[in-house]
């Protein structure tokens, strides 16, 4: 099952996306510049075999629910989130504010 919905950050609205699979559910909110996951994400991918895409996304792990994805620091970024200055340990929430 998929589950989408806007999620508000401040005057910002995102599109969260929940994805049922059989033991885990992918997690991530985004626009139309980058975008936070749940640990499913494989951030040494996009910064090694996909640099030159220029994907601005990071990672939080532990979550279960889009809410929760907000708040949790983030684990790792790439390096095009890292030049916006989103950082490890940013909360997910001011992370997309950097990607506006």
């Amino acid at each position: 099952m998929i589950h989408v919905e806007p999620i508000q950050v401040g005057e910002h609205t995102f599109i969260g996306v929940e994805v049922k699979l059989p033991k885990t559910t992918l997690i991530s909110i985004s626009n139309d510049r980058g975008y936070i996951m749940c640990g499913a994400l494989d951030v040494g991918l996009l910064n090694d075999r996909l640099a030159d895409r220029k994907i601005i996304a990071a990672r939080a792990v532990g979550v279960r629910t889009l809410k929760e994805l907000l708040e949790a620091p983030m684990e790792s970024v790439t390096a095009e989130a890292e030049a916006l200055g989103i950082h490890p340990g940013l909360p997910g929430y001011e992370a997309l504010l950097k990607m506006v």
